[in-house]
């Protein structure tokens, strides 16, 4: 309800006389999350800090109105937790139950996000999409990505005296920007 111009028409009598404020027509906003929870998150913290992280994100997410689609890979392969709701509490017991073990589905993951962006952004033009990758990067292999159509964030959460460094790489041929956990 826009209450100035309705009390200068003067006293409203009827509802006719209120006068409605338009909805703001800013476009809705997406934050895709993929969070690496194989065994090798487990050591030094890792995942710890990750979900600190996480988090403070759900904070931000549910002050900004924005929603969140949640994919995990660990395991045999990557799992889809939530697709596109918008930040609540409700996160909470998800992240307080995740944890780690298994292989590293990452590949796996990355694929299936870049793929569900791509249809996404068919369904919701206006859209506005950003992705944000937490994984340690302790990958058997490299292979070849595809980088994301939107704006993304690789944080590396190796930790622990021998680091390979490859979340970098990740980071380069996602064209992701590169942040280490320990920066934040």
């Amino acid at each position: 309800m826009a209450w100035l111009p309705t009390l200068l028409r003067g006293r409203p009598k009827v509802c006719s006389d209120l006068v409605r404020q338009p909805r703001s027509a800013r476009p809705q906003a997406l934050w895709l999350v993929i969070v690496d929870a194989s065994a090798s998150t487990r050591r030094h913290q890792a995942l710890s800090l990750a979900k600190g992280l996480l988090s403070q994100l759900f904070d931000d997410a549910y002050r900004h109105r924005v929603r969140l689609a949640l994919l995990t890979a660990s395991g045999n392969h990557a799992r889809w937790q939530h697709q596109g709701l918008k930040a609540s509490a409700a996160l909470q017991p998800w992240l307080d139950a995740l944890g780690a073990g298994g292989g590293t589905p990452l590949f796996d993951a990355l694929d299936q996000a870049a793929e569900w962006l791509h249809q996404r952004h068919k369904r919701y033009p206006a859209e506005s999409q950003r992705v944000l990758v937490l994984t340690d990067g302790r990958v058997k292999q490299l292979s070849s990505l595809a980088a994301f159509e939107c704006p993304s964030l690789l944080i590396d959460m190796e930790k622990g005296p021998i680091r390979l460094g490859r979340a970098a790489d990740i980071a380069t041929m996602l064209g992701a920007e590169y942040r280490h956990i320990d920066e934040l």
